[in-house]
């Protein structure tokens, strides 16, 4: 009965209450969005570099080289020579490295020269098809083949370097031969050949288009030399982009990036240490927003507050008359409490939905952008509860002055001022 009472009460004046839930809903709205986004973009971007313990590339801001070979986001710092990298590739020191060539992309997606452990690397199996075992044989990525709508057998044309709008290689054909498994990682969004493929494709075309010899796409160091046969990886003088070392003695983690950086034109970066960079670079942003959707909900509890506190003043005699009427003071107590609490939970509830909302117009910019998605349906179950009583508190404090008033009405003095 109390609550039904409350609920009438809150819609005597539906301004003031649509005010205080868009405020409420704002400030859970924005908090929500911050919620979803750390927790998934630290997942995405730790998960990324399991298995990574150093990334060999050309010299440059090894941020850059991070972002390029790792995660597919930003230009790579240029080319290395494979001749050099092997060196350091069949070193004792190394478990596993996967060498990578970029160069092309189609209706921009990344096309990426490398080997099955790249695959291997992120669990990625073959759901239909097989792996490229031919030059231009290509397995591309479940994000790439649902929405390119491509399926086995199918042949394209590659676009030269990371813009859809560059220069289509018409002269050779991929064939797709297979299709990878979704696994929540960059490669669901790649097409992979081998490496002889990307140099091929540039190697024979490079008199036509001199734009092939641009920073981070892989061309062959002798500009003027053509091959009409299949190349292969024992091909000399050739450049890759980026290779992805893992140490079997962890000592090369802290050795290496200094003696590479001493003996060779390359760089050595650890992408732990740019990850945990662009952590705390992201979190500055994402801590400045926190403290801006605290201060809406501040403002959101002071707007309940105020609306309280009039609503008691208009309406003492209707509760002096409830008092008559047998209501206890608990009752108008807990009445007060009850609309308050209302006002936020409904707040709350619209803010996670909206907040859903907008990650979802986040993650279709950013998968545009940055081909990395975000799940708006993913509930934080900690930290949303969490957010859940922050919020009650709030309308708690917010109905605590308006409540103990009504608790202490004196019944005579307000209906002899009547």
């Amino acid at each position: 009965m109390i609550a039904k009472l409350a609920w009438r009460n809150i819609w005597f004046k539906p301004l003031n209450t649509l005010l205080s839930i868009i405020l409420l809903s704002s400030s859970v709205a924005i908090i929500t969005v911050l919620i979803l986004l750390q927790k998934q973009f630290e997942e995405k971007f730790s998960s990324n570099i399991d298995g990574v313990d150093l990334v060999l590339g050309a010299q440059g801001s090894p941020m850059q080289l991070i972002l390029s070979s790792v995660y597919h986001i930003d230009n790579p710092t240029g080319n290395i020579s494979y001749d050099s990298a092997k060196v350091w590739m069949n070193h004792p020191f190394i478990e596993k490295a996967i060498p990578l060539a970029f160069g092309d992309n189609y209706r921009g997606f990344k096309i990426v020269g490398t080997n099955s452990d790249y695959l291997d690397k992120y669990k990625a199996k073959i759901s239909k098809g097989k792996l490229f075992d031919k030059n231009f044989e290509v397995v591309v990525g479940s994000e790439v083949a649902q929405k390119l709508k491509l399926k086995i057998g199918d042949t394209f044309h590659g676009t030269h370097g990371d813009a859809k709008e560059g220069e289509v290689h018409e002269h050779i054909d991929y064939k797709i031969t297979g299709i990878a498994s979704p696994t929540g990682s960059v490669i669901d969004n790649l097409i992979l050949s081998n490496i002889p493929s990307v140099w091929q494709m540039h190697g024979n075309h490079e008199d036509e288009n001199p734009a092939h010899g641009e920073e981070g796409h892989v061309h062959k160091e002798d500009e003027h030399e053509h091959h009409e046969d299949d190349i292969t990886l024992n091909e000399p003088n050739m450049e890759i982009t980026a290779v992805l070392l893992k140490f079997r003695n962890k000592m090369g983690i802290v050795m290496w990036p200094r003696i590479i950086a001493q003996n060779t034109k390359m760089q050595a970066a650890s992408p732990a240490i740019e990850v945990n960079r662009i952590f705390s670079l992201f979190g500055i942003g994402l801590k400045a927003l926190e403290y801006l959707a605290y201060a809406i909900m501040l403002i959101s509890g002071i707007s309940i507050f105020i609306a309280l506190y009039n609503r008691l003043k208009e309406r003492k005699y209707e509760f002096a008359l409830m008092r008559i009427n047998g209501a206890s003071r608990f009752q108008l107590l807990s009445l007060i409490l009850i609309e308050s609490l209302i006002l936020c939970f409904v707040g709350f509830l619209f803010g996670t939905i909206f907040g859903r909302f907008a990650l979802g117009f986040i993650s279709n910019s950013a998968e545009d952008d940055f081909k990395m998605a975000f799940n708006p349906m993913e509930i934080v179950w900690e930290k949303e509860s969490i957010l859940l009583i922050a919020t009650l508190v709030v309308g708690i404090i917010a109905a605590l002055i308006p409540a103990i008033k009504a608790y202490q009405l004196n019944i005579s003095k307000t209906l002899a001022n009547a």
